[in-house]
């Protein structure tokens, strides 16, 4: 749905290998290191490109949330780590943020 957020989703491949894209930032901008980086499930917002809320499992009881855009392919740039949230759980809902 153009605009809209679509319904949470289980992680999958490609949304686990978008995460390892985006872990290195986040590392940098969080000034902490996540030896755990499980992705476990996800919304999208088509846009002008593609925009990802992913709930991402980085060790024991500790989530975040991520938010992470995707430009259109013809833009040639990487995905970029737009926002991120801590002191998420496991049962926290992904959503806009």
């Amino acid at each position: 749905m153009l605009g809209g957020l679509d319904e949470t989703q289980p992680a999958t491949p490609e949304i686990q290998k978008i995460v390892d894209e985006v872990k290195p930032q986040l590392e940098k901008k969080s000034n902490e290191k996540y030896d755990s980086f499980e992705a476990v499930n996800y919304r999208t917002q088509t846009v002008a490109g593609t925009i990802y809320y992913v709930k991402v499992h980085v060790g024991g009881d500790r989530y975040i949330h991520l938010k992470i855009y995707e430009p259109l392919p013809q833009e040639n740039k990487p995905v970029e780590l737009s926002d991120y949230q801590t002191g998420k759980a496991k049962n926290d809902d992904v959503g806009s943020f």
